[in-house]
């Protein structure tokens, strides 16, 4: 069955869904907020920006208005930075239709209010229709229809098997899931972690110290989350260990190089200029770190990442303050404050 989907933001994300979902027969309608880069896209027909020599099929159009992008729609897809969905959501919200499935595919936490997306959204909208697509997926695969496997959280179960069948392609592999605190924060959390990786990497370290950030960088994104009300099993599946699995290892890894500069000695600032894109790990790792805090769960690699992007502490000696850190068995306290 084909759909009407207006997708609210022109990244390589939102572009690479935009492709994907148009190679399944449905009407798309691409908008962003950057008139220059609409323009680009239109003219084009193909987003060379972010995306490039990965052209656009006949069924994608590049909308000049949200309102034109919305209306008539069954399914709004928001692919914006976290830190901005807010004020996407209130750009679009005279134009949704309580019908309209609204899916998220950003990862992140609100800096100020320490919310998810989901809690956002469902502050705005009570009655949202609300599903979040997250895992290991790179824009830059999808585009190009590579292989990929996501997850699609809801807590209404058909609202989530109806975006696997939206989304499900040849290419691209659809699970459904009904934690979506899990998911979310297993998209959001893993970023923290791919720029210790990064960071590692720059330092010149090797794959020993980056399996051990991982592994540990799991058991705490998974501690947090089961402390909010997450499913533990959440964290052993796509949106946790796949997703953090692609993005500290992968080139396609914005937060990784960004993390690969910093290591090298580059001031974050710089290097999030460098990127040249939207690092969200940034912005998690400050929002993790109070929410921690706020719930008084312990966090030590995101604590010392968060230093480090702070300019509280070198990169060398955080690694030594967590590799001097008191003696523990693997599981000890596995769910509870401590690490």
């Amino acid at each position: 069955m084909s759909n009407k989907i207006a997708v609210i933001g022109g990244g390589s994300w939102g572009t690479a869904l935009a492709i994907s979902l148009s190679g399944n027969g449905h009407m798309i309608k691409l908008w962003d907020v950057d008139k220059t880069h609409l323009n680009e896209l239109s003219r084009n027909r193909e987003n060379v920006r972010y995306l490039p020599k990965v052209k656009f099929p006949d069924n994608l159009q590049v909308s000049f208005s949200a309102e034109e992008a919305i209306n008539g729609s069954d399914i709004v897809l928001f692919s914006v930075p976290t830190q901005h969905f807010r004020s996407a959501l209130e750009g679009a919200i005279p134009y949704l239709d309580p019908k309209m499935i609204l899916v998220n595919v950003a990862k992140g936490i609100e800096q100020k209010s320490l919310k998810r997306i989901s809690e956002i959204t469902y502050e705005k909208l009570p009655d949202a229709r609300f599903v979040v697509v997250s895992g290991p997926s790179h824009a830059e695969e999808v585009g190009k229809g590579l292989p990929t496997t996501v997850v699609a959280a809801s807590n209404d179960s058909e609202l989530a098997e109806t975006i696997q069948d939206v989304f499900m392609s040849e290419s691209l592999r659809v699970y459904t899931n009904s934690d979506v605190i899990g998911v979310e924060l297993g998209g959001a959390l893993k970023n923290i972690i791919a720029l210790g990786a990064g960071i590692s990497d720059g330092m010149g370290y090797g794959d020993n110290a980056k399996a051990a950030l991982m592994t540990r960088g799991i058991t705490e994104i998974a501690r947090l989350g089961v402390k909010l009300g997450a499913n533990l099993n959440t964290f052993s599946g796509l949106a946790g260990i796949g997703d953090l699995i692609v993005t500290c290892t992968s080139i396609h890894s914005r937060n990784r190089r960004c993390g690969i500069m910093i290591g090298a000695g580059m001031k974050p600032s710089e290097a999030t200029k460098k990127v040249g894109m939207v690092v969200e790990g940034i912005y998690t790792t400050e929002a993790a770190y109070q929410l921690a805090q706020k719930v008084n769960v312990e966090m030590p690699i995101t604590e010392h990442i968060y230093n480090v992007i702070n300019g509280k502490i070198d990169a060398r000696d955080a690694v030594r303050s967590l590799m001097g850190r008191p003696r523990k068995h693997e599981t000890e306290d596995l769910f509870t404050t401590s690490i």
